[in-house]
Protein backbone atom coordinates (compact mmCIF):
# COMPACT_ATOMS: atom_id res chain seq x y z
CA UNK A 1 0.00 0.00 0.00
CA UNK A 2 3.03 2.31 0.22
CA UNK A 3 3.07 3.19 -3.31
CA UNK A 4 -0.84 3.81 -3.80
CA UNK A 5 -2.61 6.67 -2.23
CA UNK A 6 -5.07 6.60 0.36
CA UNK A 7 -8.35 8.25 0.42
CA UNK A 8 -10.22 7.81 3.43
CA UNK A 9 -13.79 8.58 3.53
CA UNK A 10 -14.29 11.31 5.81
CA UNK A 11 -11.89 13.63 7.65
CA UNK A 12 -12.55 16.29 10.07
CA UNK A 13 -10.73 20.12 11.29
CA UNK A 14 -11.01 21.27 14.46
CA UNK A 15 -10.22 25.36 13.82
CA UNK A 16 -8.08 27.08 16.17
CA UNK A 17 -11.12 29.10 17.55
CA UNK A 18 -13.02 25.83 18.45
CA UNK A 19 -9.67 25.07 20.67
CA UNK A 20 -9.72 28.06 22.19
CA UNK A 21 -13.53 27.89 23.54
CA UNK A 22 -12.79 24.29 24.62
CA UNK A 23 -10.42 25.01 26.76
CA UNK A 24 -12.47 28.31 28.12
CA UNK A 25 -15.00 26.30 28.52
CA UNK A 26 -13.07 23.68 30.75
CA UNK A 27 -12.04 26.61 32.53
CA UNK A 28 -15.22 27.91 33.52
CA UNK A 29 -16.40 24.17 35.22
CA UNK A 30 -20.02 25.15 32.31
CA UNK A 31 -19.63 21.77 29.93
CA UNK A 32 -23.84 21.12 29.44
CA UNK A 33 -25.48 23.16 27.28
CA UNK A 34 -25.69 27.10 27.42
CA UNK A 35 -24.52 29.82 26.28
CA UNK A 36 -22.30 28.57 23.40
CA UNK A 37 -25.02 26.12 22.55
CA UNK A 38 -27.18 28.55 21.80
CA UNK A 39 -24.80 30.57 20.18
CA UNK A 40 -24.25 27.61 17.65
CA UNK A 41 -28.34 27.12 17.11
CA UNK A 42 -28.73 31.37 16.38
CA UNK A 43 -25.98 30.60 13.84
CA UNK A 44 -27.14 27.91 12.35
CA UNK A 45 -30.83 29.12 11.65
CA UNK A 46 -29.57 32.06 10.20
CA UNK A 47 -27.27 29.78 7.67
CA UNK A 48 -30.38 27.62 6.93
CA UNK A 49 -32.60 30.86 6.88
CA UNK A 50 -35.05 30.06 9.17
CA UNK A 51 -36.40 31.58 12.96
CA UNK A 52 -35.21 28.91 14.90
CA UNK A 53 -33.01 26.04 15.58
CA UNK A 54 -32.54 23.40 18.49
CA UNK A 55 -29.59 21.34 18.89
CA UNK A 56 -29.63 17.89 20.76
CA UNK A 57 -27.16 15.05 21.01
CA UNK A 58 -27.51 13.26 17.92
CA UNK A 59 -29.08 13.05 14.25
CA UNK A 60 -31.20 10.41 15.26
CA UNK A 61 -32.79 12.50 18.21
CA UNK A 62 -33.29 15.56 16.00
CA UNK A 63 -35.79 13.24 13.84
CA UNK A 64 -37.11 11.50 16.90
CA UNK A 65 -37.78 14.96 18.38
CA UNK A 66 -38.93 16.74 15.44
CA UNK A 67 -41.78 13.54 15.31
CA UNK A 68 -42.75 14.05 19.17
CA UNK A 69 -43.82 17.42 18.46
CA UNK A 70 -47.04 15.95 16.54
CA UNK A 71 -48.04 14.58 20.05
CA UNK A 72 -48.88 18.13 21.05
CA UNK A 73 -51.02 18.83 18.41
CA UNK A 74 -53.37 15.57 18.86
CA UNK A 75 -50.99 12.71 17.52
CA UNK A 76 -51.41 9.22 19.09
CA UNK A 77 -49.10 6.93 19.55
CA UNK A 78 -48.65 4.22 17.15
CA UNK A 79 -49.83 5.76 14.39
CA UNK A 80 -48.18 6.38 11.06
CA UNK A 81 -45.14 8.39 9.40
CA UNK A 82 -44.27 7.62 5.54
CA UNK A 83 -40.59 7.26 5.33
CA UNK A 84 -38.67 6.04 1.97
CA UNK A 85 -37.84 2.26 2.58
CA UNK A 86 -34.08 3.37 1.68
CA UNK A 87 -32.08 5.47 4.03
CA UNK A 88 -29.75 5.16 6.71
CA UNK A 89 -31.15 2.72 9.66
CA UNK A 90 -31.80 5.81 12.25
CA UNK A 91 -34.57 7.69 9.75
CA UNK A 92 -36.61 3.89 10.68
CA UNK A 93 -35.15 3.66 14.26
CA UNK A 94 -36.01 7.46 15.02
CA UNK A 95 -39.93 6.89 13.76
CA UNK A 96 -40.00 4.00 16.82
CA UNK A 97 -38.32 5.70 19.27
CA UNK A 98 -40.66 8.66 19.10
CA UNK A 99 -43.78 6.58 19.52
CA UNK A 100 -44.80 5.92 15.66
CA UNK A 101 -45.10 3.45 13.37
CA UNK A 102 -43.41 4.02 9.71
CA UNK A 103 -44.54 2.64 7.07
CA UNK A 104 -42.40 2.04 3.52
CA UNK A 105 -42.65 3.83 0.40
CA UNK A 106 -39.93 2.56 -2.48
CA UNK A 107 -37.19 5.26 -4.08
CA UNK A 108 -36.78 6.38 -7.51
CA UNK A 109 -33.39 4.55 -8.44
CA UNK A 110 -32.26 7.86 -10.44
CA UNK A 111 -32.19 9.97 -6.83
CA UNK A 112 -31.98 7.76 -4.64
CA UNK A 113 -35.05 9.68 -2.53
CA UNK A 114 -38.79 8.55 -1.75
CA UNK A 115 -40.92 8.09 -4.80
CA UNK A 116 -43.83 10.82 -4.58
CA UNK A 117 -45.87 8.58 -7.05
CA UNK A 118 -46.31 6.31 -4.28
CA UNK A 119 -46.89 8.28 -1.14
CA UNK A 120 -50.36 8.42 -1.33
CA UNK A 121 -51.50 4.90 -1.82
CA UNK A 122 -49.84 4.81 1.45
CA UNK A 123 -51.91 6.80 3.39
CA UNK A 124 -54.19 5.75 5.91
CA UNK A 125 -56.62 6.93 8.42
CA UNK A 126 -53.58 6.65 10.76
CA UNK A 127 -50.97 8.81 8.78
CA UNK A 128 -49.83 11.56 10.54
CA UNK A 129 -46.91 12.95 8.83
CA UNK A 130 -44.24 12.44 5.57
CA UNK A 131 -40.65 12.18 6.93
CA UNK A 132 -38.73 12.11 3.32
CA UNK A 133 -35.09 11.67 3.30
CA UNK A 134 -32.42 14.10 1.55
CA UNK A 135 -30.36 11.27 0.73
CA UNK A 136 -26.53 11.89 -0.36
CA UNK A 137 -27.34 15.45 0.14
CA UNK A 138 -29.70 15.24 -2.86
CA UNK A 139 -33.09 16.92 -2.44
CA UNK A 140 -36.23 15.60 -2.22
CA UNK A 141 -39.31 16.63 -4.75
CA UNK A 142 -40.61 18.79 -2.26
CA UNK A 143 -43.17 20.26 -4.69
CA UNK A 144 -44.97 17.23 -5.19
CA UNK A 145 -44.48 15.76 -1.20
CA UNK A 146 -45.67 18.73 0.28
CA UNK A 147 -48.87 18.94 -2.41
CA UNK A 148 -50.03 15.12 -1.02
CA UNK A 149 -49.12 15.99 2.07
CA UNK A 150 -51.43 19.57 1.93
CA UNK A 151 -54.13 17.50 0.44
CA UNK A 152 -54.52 14.81 3.53
CA UNK A 153 -53.35 17.17 6.04
CA UNK A 154 -49.77 15.80 6.88
CA UNK A 155 -47.02 17.80 8.54
CA UNK A 156 -43.92 16.98 6.31
CA UNK A 157 -40.37 16.81 8.77
CA UNK A 158 -37.18 16.59 6.21
CA UNK A 159 -34.40 14.32 7.11
CA UNK A 160 -31.88 16.28 6.09
CA UNK A 161 -28.98 14.49 8.36
CA UNK A 162 -26.66 14.64 4.66
CA UNK A 163 -27.79 17.99 3.30
CA UNK A 164 -26.52 20.39 4.41
CA UNK A 165 -25.70 23.00 1.88
CA UNK A 166 -28.55 21.56 -0.39
CA UNK A 167 -30.95 23.97 -1.73
CA UNK A 168 -34.22 23.15 -4.07
CA UNK A 169 -35.41 25.76 -6.25
CA UNK A 170 -33.58 28.41 -4.68
CA UNK A 171 -34.55 27.51 -1.20
CA UNK A 172 -32.34 25.71 1.21
CA UNK A 173 -32.89 22.75 2.20
CA UNK A 174 -34.15 22.77 5.39
CA UNK A 175 -36.61 25.11 4.99
CA UNK A 176 -39.12 23.08 3.28
CA UNK A 177 -41.38 21.69 5.36
CA UNK A 178 -42.40 21.86 8.81
CA UNK A 179 -39.58 21.22 10.40
CA UNK A 180 -35.89 19.60 9.28
CA UNK A 181 -33.66 17.64 11.26
CA UNK A 182 -30.01 17.87 10.67
CA UNK A 183 -27.05 15.69 11.92
CA UNK A 184 -23.49 16.97 13.01
CA UNK A 185 -21.91 13.44 13.01
CA UNK A 186 -17.76 13.50 12.20
CA UNK A 187 -18.50 12.73 8.28
CA UNK A 188 -20.79 15.82 7.66
CA UNK A 189 -20.39 18.84 6.41
CA UNK A 190 -21.25 20.77 9.62
CA UNK A 191 -20.03 19.05 12.45
CA UNK A 192 -19.97 18.96 16.38
CA UNK A 193 -18.53 15.94 16.58
CA UNK A 194 -21.55 13.60 17.86
CA UNK A 195 -24.85 15.96 17.75
CA UNK A 196 -27.80 17.03 15.48
CA UNK A 197 -29.96 20.43 14.98
CA UNK A 198 -33.48 20.98 14.30
CA UNK A 199 -34.82 23.90 12.14
CA UNK A 200 -38.05 25.35 12.00
CA UNK A 201 -40.28 28.77 11.50
CA UNK A 202 -42.46 27.77 14.14
CA UNK A 203 -41.51 29.20 17.23
CA UNK A 204 -43.74 26.80 19.30
CA UNK A 205 -42.66 23.84 17.90
CA UNK A 206 -38.93 25.19 18.80
CA UNK A 207 -40.12 25.61 22.78
CA UNK A 208 -41.80 21.97 22.62
CA UNK A 209 -37.89 20.98 21.08
CA UNK A 210 -36.35 22.12 23.75
CA UNK A 211 -39.13 21.02 26.25
CA UNK A 212 -38.63 17.35 24.84
CA UNK A 213 -34.78 17.30 24.63
CA UNK A 214 -34.98 18.16 28.28
CA UNK A 215 -36.86 15.36 29.80
CA UNK A 216 -40.34 17.19 29.10
CA UNK A 217 -39.31 20.00 31.70
CA UNK A 218 -41.87 23.04 31.38
CA UNK A 219 -39.05 25.65 32.35
CA UNK A 220 -37.98 26.72 28.57
CA UNK A 221 -37.30 30.66 29.41
CA UNK A 222 -33.93 32.00 27.93
CA UNK A 223 -32.33 31.34 32.06
CA UNK A 224 -33.16 27.70 31.50
CA UNK A 225 -31.93 27.20 28.01
CA UNK A 226 -29.24 28.55 28.92
CA UNK A 227 -28.89 26.57 31.97
CA UNK A 228 -28.27 29.53 34.43
CA UNK A 229 -31.83 29.00 36.19
CA UNK A 230 -32.05 28.59 40.00
CA UNK A 231 -34.58 26.72 42.19
CA UNK A 232 -35.83 31.08 42.16
CA UNK A 233 -36.18 31.27 38.64
CA UNK A 234 -38.78 34.13 37.71
CA UNK A 235 -41.15 31.56 36.32
CA UNK A 236 -41.05 29.20 39.38
CA UNK A 237 -44.69 30.21 40.34
CA UNK A 238 -46.44 29.53 36.98
CA UNK A 239 -47.95 26.51 38.42
CA UNK A 240 -48.83 27.48 42.00
CA UNK A 241 -47.60 25.88 45.03
CA UNK A 242 -44.33 27.17 44.84
CA UNK A 243 -43.57 25.02 42.25
CA UNK A 244 -40.19 25.02 41.14
CA UNK A 245 -40.71 24.92 37.43
CA UNK A 246 -37.49 22.60 36.47
CA UNK A 247 -39.49 19.67 37.94
CA UNK A 248 -42.55 19.97 36.24
CA UNK A 249 -43.42 17.81 33.31
CA UNK A 250 -45.44 18.80 30.49
CA UNK A 251 -44.93 15.78 28.27
CA UNK A 252 -43.14 12.59 27.62
CA UNK A 253 -39.54 13.58 26.93
CA UNK A 254 -36.31 12.61 26.00
CA UNK A 255 -32.61 13.19 27.72
CA UNK A 256 -30.92 14.41 24.45
CA UNK A 257 -29.17 18.13 24.99
CA UNK A 258 -25.94 18.79 23.06
CA UNK A 259 -23.30 20.03 25.85
CA UNK A 260 -20.67 23.37 25.21
CA UNK A 261 -17.44 21.59 24.45
CA UNK A 262 -19.35 20.08 20.90
CA UNK A 263 -21.34 23.72 20.71
CA UNK A 264 -17.64 25.03 20.18
CA UNK A 265 -16.48 22.13 17.63
CA UNK A 266 -19.17 23.61 15.56
CA UNK A 267 -19.27 26.91 15.37
CA UNK A 268 -15.46 26.56 14.71
CA UNK A 269 -17.03 24.49 11.86
CA UNK A 270 -19.19 27.38 10.90
CA UNK A 271 -16.28 29.65 10.17
CA UNK A 272 -14.94 27.08 7.53
CA UNK A 273 -18.98 25.84 6.01
CA UNK A 274 -18.90 28.15 2.70
CA UNK A 275 -14.92 26.96 2.18
CA UNK A 276 -15.61 23.12 2.71
CA UNK A 277 -19.15 23.35 0.78
CA UNK A 278 -17.14 24.56 -2.26
CA UNK A 279 -14.36 22.30 -2.28
CA UNK A 280 -16.62 19.25 -0.85
CA UNK A 281 -19.41 20.53 -4.44
CA UNK A 282 -16.68 20.77 -7.05
CA UNK A 283 -15.31 17.08 -6.20
CA UNK A 284 -18.87 15.63 -6.18
CA UNK A 285 -19.78 17.19 -9.12
CA UNK A 286 -16.57 16.31 -11.23
CA UNK A 287 -16.41 12.87 -9.99
CA UNK A 288 -20.39 12.64 -10.98
CA UNK A 289 -19.43 13.56 -14.52
CA UNK A 290 -16.84 11.22 -14.87
CA UNK A 291 -18.64 8.19 -13.52
CA UNK A 292 -21.46 8.90 -15.85
CA UNK A 293 -18.74 8.23 -18.32
CA UNK A 294 -18.90 4.67 -17.23
CA UNK A 295 -22.65 4.40 -17.84
CA UNK A 296 -24.30 2.07 -18.53
CA UNK A 297 -21.92 -0.47 -16.32
CA UNK A 298 -22.00 2.15 -13.15
CA UNK A 299 -24.01 4.95 -12.67
CA UNK A 300 -24.37 7.75 -9.56
CA UNK A 301 -27.51 10.03 -9.23
CA UNK A 302 -29.12 12.27 -11.46
CA UNK A 303 -28.78 16.35 -10.97
CA UNK A 304 -31.59 18.23 -11.85
CA UNK A 305 -30.99 21.98 -13.10
CA UNK A 306 -33.32 23.45 -10.63
CA UNK A 307 -30.95 22.06 -7.23
CA UNK A 308 -28.03 22.48 -5.70
CA UNK A 309 -26.85 18.49 -4.07
CA UNK A 310 -25.41 18.71 -0.45
CA UNK A 311 -22.30 17.15 -1.05
CA UNK A 312 -21.57 14.31 1.53
CA UNK A 313 -20.68 11.46 -0.12
CA UNK A 314 -20.83 10.24 -4.41
CA UNK A 315 -23.21 7.54 -5.12
CA UNK A 316 -21.94 4.70 -7.63
CA UNK A 317 -24.40 1.91 -8.07
CA UNK A 318 -23.36 -1.51 -10.14
CA UNK A 319 -26.32 -1.72 -12.77
CA UNK A 320 -27.93 -4.91 -13.84
CA UNK A 321 -24.95 -6.40 -16.78
CA UNK A 322 -22.07 -4.70 -15.34
CA UNK A 323 -19.99 -7.98 -15.57
CA UNK A 324 -19.00 -7.75 -11.72
CA UNK A 325 -20.29 -7.62 -8.21
CA UNK A 326 -20.46 -4.22 -6.47
CA UNK A 327 -18.27 -6.94 -3.66
CA UNK A 328 -15.62 -6.87 -6.79
CA UNK A 329 -15.82 -2.98 -7.02
CA UNK A 330 -15.19 -2.21 -3.26
CA UNK A 331 -12.21 -4.98 -3.49
CA UNK A 332 -10.85 -2.95 -5.91
CA UNK A 333 -10.98 0.42 -4.30
CA UNK A 334 -9.93 -1.06 -1.22
CA UNK A 335 -7.05 -2.51 -2.50
CA UNK A 336 -6.29 0.46 -4.07
CA UNK A 337 -6.63 2.58 -1.14
CA UNK A 338 -10.03 4.07 -1.62
CA UNK A 339 -12.51 3.98 1.17
CA UNK A 340 -16.02 2.85 0.75
CA UNK A 341 -19.19 2.41 2.52
CA UNK A 342 -22.30 0.51 0.76
CA UNK A 343 -24.74 2.84 0.33
CA UNK A 344 -27.49 1.66 2.78
CA UNK A 345 -30.35 -0.91 2.65
CA UNK A 346 -33.77 -1.49 2.38
CA UNK A 347 -35.13 -1.21 6.25
CA UNK A 348 -37.85 -2.90 5.96
CA UNK A 349 -36.74 -5.73 3.88
CA UNK A 350 -32.82 -6.29 4.23
CA UNK A 351 -32.64 -5.11 7.86
CA UNK A 352 -33.13 -7.94 10.65
CA UNK A 353 -34.42 -5.67 13.48
CA UNK A 354 -37.21 -4.85 10.84
CA UNK A 355 -38.69 -8.30 10.29
CA UNK A 356 -41.27 -7.74 13.22
CA UNK A 357 -43.68 -5.43 10.83
CA UNK A 358 -44.26 -7.96 8.19
CA UNK A 359 -42.86 -6.88 4.95
CA UNK A 360 -41.91 -9.55 2.58
CA UNK A 361 -38.83 -9.25 0.24
CA UNK A 362 -39.50 -7.77 -3.06
CA UNK A 363 -42.05 -5.04 -1.53
CA UNK A 364 -39.27 -2.39 -2.61
CA UNK A 365 -37.43 -3.53 -5.57
CA UNK A 366 -35.62 -0.33 -6.06
CA UNK A 367 -34.51 0.15 -2.51
CA UNK A 368 -33.51 -3.41 -2.73
CA UNK A 369 -31.55 -3.21 -5.84
CA UNK A 370 -29.80 -0.53 -4.47
CA UNK A 371 -29.27 -1.73 -1.15
CA UNK A 372 -27.53 -5.02 -3.33
CA UNK A 373 -25.39 -3.13 -5.73
CA UNK A 374 -24.81 0.64 -4.39
CA UNK A 375 -22.08 2.08 -2.74
CA UNK A 376 -20.86 5.44 -1.70
CA UNK A 377 -17.41 7.33 -1.33
CA UNK A 378 -15.81 10.39 0.31
CA UNK A 379 -15.96 13.80 -1.26
CA UNK A 380 -14.51 15.99 1.65
CA UNK A 381 -12.64 18.68 1.76
CA UNK A 382 -8.88 17.37 2.36
CA UNK A 383 -9.48 15.75 -1.53
CA UNK A 384 -8.04 17.47 -4.20
CA UNK A 385 -7.88 17.49 -8.04
CA UNK A 386 -5.15 14.81 -7.93
CA UNK A 387 -7.62 12.47 -5.80
CA UNK A 388 -10.71 12.56 -7.39
CA UNK A 389 -8.64 11.61 -11.18
CA UNK A 390 -7.00 9.16 -9.19
CA UNK A 391 -10.77 7.66 -8.07
CA UNK A 392 -11.51 8.03 -12.03
CA UNK A 393 -8.53 6.12 -12.74
CA UNK A 394 -8.55 3.61 -10.53
CA UNK A 395 -12.82 3.19 -11.71
CA UNK A 396 -11.38 2.83 -15.20
CA UNK A 397 -8.58 0.27 -14.74
CA UNK A 398 -11.19 -2.01 -13.00
CA UNK A 399 -13.81 -1.79 -15.33
CA UNK A 400 -11.67 -2.49 -18.78
CA UNK A 401 -9.82 -5.37 -16.32
CA UNK A 402 -13.56 -6.82 -16.34
CA UNK A 403 -14.07 -6.22 -20.06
Amino acid sequence: MSDKMRIPFGTIAITEKSRKLINKILDSNRISSGKYVREFEKRFAELVGVNEAVAVSTGTDADALALAVLFDYGAVRGEEIIVPSLSFVATGNSVLQAGFTPVFVDIERNTLNIDPSKIEEAITDRTRGIMPVHLMGKPADMDAINTVAQKYNLCVIEDAAEAHGAVYKGKNVGALGAMAAYSLYIAHIITTGEGGIITTNNSEFAEILRSLRSHGRACKCESCVLNTASAYCAKRFTYGNNADIRFIFERIGFSSKMNEMEAAIGLGALEMYEDILAKRRKNLYFLMDEIRKFEPRITTIDKEPYEEIGPHALPIIVNEGAGFTREELVEHFEKNGIDTRNLFSSMPTQCKGYEFLGYEYGSFPEAEFIGDNGIHIGVHQDLGDIECEYIVETTDAFLKEKE
